[in-house]
């Protein structure tokens, strides 16, 4: 398309260039049309002053073309044929033309007939003494002859625009047909990444089993993590049993992490039920105790986190020691997302309370949960990463 910018270019430098193309050849067919009128005068005339005579006619009955044609192209196709109203369309096509006859015969009957009877007095006094047929016969060839030009083009101006839209049209899905395919790739490709992650990680995981049961343990601890971000994440909800596993692997790595250093007290229900919760609605809290709390305390680093269930509601209480020099974000982004989270997906069923205490950092959280069937489990898509 944009190899054709005379054509289909929006920009108004193209625009304009291709209507007054347009708009050129017309008006010379039409000059050429009405010098070859067979009338008495103009065919004593030469050809080039046949072409002088006809060329105010031509030029004024360009009028009411230009106001069909636009009305068309403007107003009637984009407002009512491309929507699918054609009875408004085509009543709105029948007015416009009816206007146009009326334009047409007014100019006709104004200043066109005393042009040609200016220009007739001067070439042939006698044929310009002939009777004038009656009043409505005037009128009557007037718009039959305003029209017989205004509807040629307006179809084909109106022909034009269609041909032109429907090209747009037809680019404009093979546009998002191109975007849709690459768009597949990339998602292809997104999953060939995690492919690779798995099988390297299980080769590892192989290869330190003999060697450190701790290195192998957490690379399982983080294959888990791994897998279920991976493969669980991208759904609305999750099990709770589900997102309660993972903050236990993801503090088992942290443990090891810290060597057993870290004092945690963890109380977790067993069960979650049936009920289901937006996933890693409840790690960034559990990130942030370890960044800004644990990580940054030389002596006794200690995480308390305990959730309870009674019925739908869920309680968590997060505390996490800290330096009493060290400064905890109020709103990091990860606790920044979360509460946006939590607005979005739980608006009016939930109550965060954060307390930043000279040496410890408290997290209250209640929320109300959900109870749905899990339709679809997400199928683990590559047996490798299954082994570990």
């Amino acid at each position: 398309m944009l190899q054709l910018p005379f054509f289909f270019s929006h920009e108004r430098k193209w625009r304009y260039a291709r209507h007054l193309c347009f708009w050129v050849l017309w008006f010379l067919f039409q000059l050429l049309l009405y010098s070859f009128t067979p009338s008495a005068i103009l065919q004593q005339q030469t050809f080039w002053r046949r072409i002088v005579i006809t060329f105010p006619e031509a030029f004024l009955f360009l009028l009411p073309s230009i106001f069909l044609a636009y009305s068309l192209m403007y107003l009637v196709i984009p407002k009512l044929v491309l929507p699918g109203r054609y009875v408004m369309a085509i009543i709105g096509s029948l007015v416009l033309v009816l206007l146009t006859a009326t334009f047409a015969a007014f100019l006709s009957v104004t200043v066109v007939d005393a042009f040609r009877h200016l220009v007739a007095d001067r070439l042939s006094p006698v044929l310009a003494k002939e009777a004038h047929p009656p009043f409505y016969v005037q009128i009557g060839v007037a718009m039959l002859a305003g029209l017989r030009g205004s509807i040629t083009i307006g179809g084909v101006a109106a022909a034009v625009k269609l041909l032109k839209c429907f090209f747009e049209k037809q680019q404009a899905a093979l546009i998002l047909e191109k975007e849709r395919t690459k768009i597949e790739l990339q998602m292809l490709k997104a999953q060939l990444h995690p492919h690779f992650l798995f099988n390297t990680l299980n080769n590892v995981y192989s290869l330190t089993q003999d060697v450190s049961a701790k290195a192998s343990g957490m690379i399982m601890g983080l294959s888990e993590l791994l897998r279920y971000m991976l493969y669980d994440c991208d759904k609305p909800i999750v099990p709770l049993d589900k997102e309660l596993k993972m903050t236990r692997d993801y503090l088992e790595l942290e443990t090891v992490r810290y060597d057993h250093q870290l004092d945690i007290s963890l109380q977790l229900p067993q069960q979650g039920g049936h009920l289901f919760i937006a996933p890693l609605i409840l790690l960034p809290f559990l990130e942030n105790a370890f960044k800004h709390g644990a990580s940054k305390m030389v002596e006794q680093p200690w995480i308390s986190m305990h959730i309870n269930i009674t019925g739908l509601e869920l309680s968590m209480k997060l505390i996490n020691g800290k330096c009493a020099s060290a400064h905890t974000p109020a709103a990091g982004i990860g606790i920044m997302n979360v509460r946006q989270r939590l607005q979005l997906l739980y608006p009016g069923t939930h109550d965060l309370q954060i307390d930043d205490l000279e040496e410890m950092y408290i997290v209250n959280l209640k929320m109300t949960l959900d109870i749905a069937s899990y339709a679809s489990e997400k199928p683990f898509a590559y047996g490798a990463a299954k082994e570990i």
